[in-house]
């Protein structure tokens, strides 16, 4: 179970996020949707303090941790329970991409070198990149790169996988490529929460949606009550103007 409560951050005098709480179930896949600046991609860059929330606890799993109290411990442990996707790959320019997926497994995981190759080129497989196995970022298409980034995510078997708009950054040609490997991956019961503008992929693969205002969580439901029957006027309003 993932548990987040009473979760605060600010950047300076803003407040992004106000009184953020949701529970995931194990295997839930949780889509987060909302209009730009309401603190969406904060609230995942805060479950593994990519951005340090001022305010709140973390549990994911055995793991429970005080935002305002968590120590280098804490803060490692919750990156070894998740998987972070970018919106821009951030993939490490100067490594192959087996060398991208191999360096959360030998730092965060402690993994052996050869250990970390065998884990790398299996998922490489799963992900349809064996061939690709050692070119550089450079050299790979959009969706190639984000291919790589899921996977470096999926290598940590990490309890719960966090995509920040991982299709925003694409040409349209390679959005679908990396939509399939996402269905795929949530087929295996994966939990994941995604930030998306991707209004049917939400549809699609989503057991819950929910929408965000303010930096507050303002309606939640199953993808058919949210998306087709909306009850709050914000999300009503955010609908019409991306539908």
């Amino acid at each position: 179970m993932i548990s987040i409560q009473h979760l605060n951050k600010s950047f300076g005098n803003t407040p992004v996020l106000r009184d953020i709480s949701l529970d995931i179930s194990p295997g839930e896949r949780v889509v987060v949707i909302g209009p730009s600046g309401t603190g969406k991609s904060t609230l995942l860059r805060c479950l593994n303090f990519l951005d340090e929330p001022d305010s709140g606890t973390i549990a994911i799993g055995d793991l429970s941790v005080d935002a305002a109290r968590a120590s280098k411990v804490d803060i490692l442990g919750l990156r070894r329970r998740t998987g972070f996707v970018f919106q821009n790959y951030a993939l490490f320019a100067n490594k192959t991409a087996r060398q991208n997926i191999t360096e959360a497994l030998v730092t965060v995981k402690g993994m052996s070198r050869a250990d970390a190759d065998a884990r790398a080129n299996s998922i490489l497989r799963e992900t349809g990149l064996e061939a690709r196995a050692d070119a550089y970022p450079a050299s790979l298409s959009g969706g190639q790169q984000q291919r790589v980034g899921i996977g470096r995510a999926m290598a940590l078997d990490a309890e719960l996988l966090l995509f920040d708009e991982p299709t925003s950054a694409l040409d349209p040609e390679w959005v679908g490529e990396v939509l399939d490997l996402m269905r795929k991956l949530a087929e295996t019961r994966q939990t994941m929460l995604i930030v998306t503008h991707e209004m049917q992929f939400a549809r699609e693969i989503a057991d819950r949606i929910l929408f965000m205002d303010g930096g507050r969580i303002v309606e939640e439901g199953s993808p058919a009550q949210l998306l087709d029957a909306p009850r709050d006027p914000r999300t009503k309003g955010f609908l019409r103007r991306v539908g």
